[in-house]
């Protein structure tokens, strides 16, 4: 199957000048035309809507970085295993090349879905790196969800045909990997799902960090 249509990150204020936090507020704007786009600052001009507001939580967070009185020095943290973060990058760039997606951004699905654990399994059944269901592992083509090739493979695939179904806007790719088709169809949009909306946070989140190590 041939995947023509470019991924293109359709939201023009989802730029490394203004990378979405965690925590950020994600507005769904009207253009003069008639268009809806999605973005996490709120334009001057345009009719925009919060669609997914970020929890008091992390809004107190973000005052407590803002504020010299209140702000601790950064935590630093030694993860188990460093090499995990980095171990599926040639994985990654294949799979990044043959459906034409960016590797930062299967990096941080990856990273949300499962922490670089290629045996974990959820609850709900999902398996693997991408965090597979046995359906949707199916109809990619996937024999063995425990195979990191055929799982990293699957799950791109599977962001391929979302950010062909989605016209490439990275946000309803996001949410329909998480959600499903249908519930973004639905709500013509991100779904009012607590775990979606923060899942979408997380996942453009790490998308940001990781393309800013790569920017020259």
């Amino acid at each position: 199957m041939r995947f023509s249509l470019p991924f293109a990150v359709v939201l023009a204020s989802f730029a490394l000048g203004t990378a979405a936090s965690a925590g950020a507020d994600i507005y769904r704007c009207k253009r003069a035309d008639g268009t809806q786009h999605y973005t996490n600052v709120r334009e001057q001009g345009r009719r925009c809507q919060v669609v997914v507001r970020a929890s008091k939580k992390s809004r107190a967070k973000r005052s407590a970085r803002k504020s010299p009185s209140t702000a601790r020095p950064p935590t630093k943290r030694h993860p188990r295993d460093p090499e995990r973060h980095t171990r599926y990058d040639n994985l990654i760039t294949e799979a990044a090349q043959v459906y034409q997606l960016p590797h930062s951004f299967i990096r941080a699905v990856m990273h949300v879905e499962s922490n670089f654990n290629p045996t974990v399994v959820s609850r709900a059944g999902a398996m693997g790196l991408m965090q597979l269901m046995p359906k949707t592992a199916r109809s990619m083509g996937v024999s063995d969800p425990f195979d990191v090739r055929q799982n990293v493979l699957g799950g791109a695939r599977y962001l391929r045909i979302l950010a062909n179904r989605f016209k490439g806007d990275l946000i309803l790719t996001v949410a329909a990997y998480n959600a499903g088709e249908a519930a973004v169809d639905k709500y013509e949009g991100i779904p009012p799902y607590q775990e979606t909306q923060r899942y979408v946070r997380r996942v453009l989140k790490h998308y940001y960090a990781y393309r800013s190590e790569t920017s020259p």
